[in-house]
């Protein structure tokens, strides 16, 4: 049995091509924003350059926030939020990304852009998902009260405890993933900042390869957190108990997009 096939250097070239796109993931850099014009200048600017996409999602700001990023990031992509909260935000920046991978980054200047090449590189070396770390050796938090550490020390205790890993930190919002993993964190009922402990746990029920990376939280530069310390953990530890009950699916372990990118690696 014969196959019709290109000529050999068209075959050779075809192949390369797939090759260099398996290789070369895009990437894209999720923002959500909500009257931060004066803390953009302090992360729009510091974003690598070999980002190939931002995608700032507004929040309905009353300020300057999408001229200003327009103004510091010509390329920038800018989307309105869809629903209210920092859960609807991300997922309406997650639905409005082309990137294989995806990172999410605070709009406020607490989180270094320059550690985007710690949590690309772990992707790259064969993580599914990457979550930042203030706890782990090399990482430190400068905008975390006492109390706040503790519930963030006793809910991650309860996550341990009822879904295993070892995870040193669970409520940070400086996370990175595979776009074909995106439908197995299976996020669509958070709508506050409980999104991010979803993330990290919906993660290990999945049985994704998850790695953390060290990170440092500097305070927010300008303006005030949205942040509401106890009405905010009460909602992240109802999420806990609630992902501790309802099932979840299983990402496959020789799904196809993961067997391309090992191959493209």
């Amino acid at each position: 049995m014969t196959r019709t096939a290109f000529p050999p250097y068209q075959e050779t070239e075809a192949f390369v091509h797939a090759q260099i796109a398996m290789a070369v993931p895009r990437i894209s850099v999720i923002v959500p924003a909500m009257n931060e014009a004066e803390n953009l200048p302090h992360v729009l600017p510091r974003i690598p350059a070999w980002v190939d996409e931002v995608v700032l999602v507004d929040g309905n700001s009353t300020d300057d926030t999408i001229a200003v990023a327009k103004a510091l990031l010509p390329s920038i992509v800018v989307v309105q939020q869809e629903g209210r909260g920092k859960g609807a935000a991300l997922r309406t920046g997650f639905n409005a990304s082309h990137g294989d991978i995806i990172l999410t980054l605070d709009a406020d200047g607490s989180a270094d852009p320059g550690e985007i090449s710690a949590f690309v590189g772990a992707l790259l070396a064969g993580a599914d998902f990457v979550k930042g770390s203030r706890f782990l050796q090399g990482g430190e938090t400068v905008d975390m009260e006492w109390y706040r550490k503790l519930g963030n020390w006793g809910l991650l205790q309860l996550v341990r405890l009822r879904f295993g890993g070892k995870y040193t930190d669970l409520c940070y919002g400086y996370n990175a993933f595979w776009r074909d993993v995106l439908p197995y964190l299976d996020i669509e009922d958070a709508t506050g900042f409980e999104i991010e402990t979803e993330m990290n746990v919906q993660a290990l029920r999945a049985n994704l390869s998850v790695n953390e990376v060290a990170s440092k939280e500097k305070r927010r530069i300008h303006g005030t957190s949205n942040l509401r310390t106890f009405p905010d953990g009460w909602r992240v530890l109802k999420s806990i108990v609630r992902l501790g009950w309802v099932r979840t699916r299983a990402a496959p372990v020789n799904r196809p997009i993961l067997k391309m990118r090992q191959h493209g690696a």
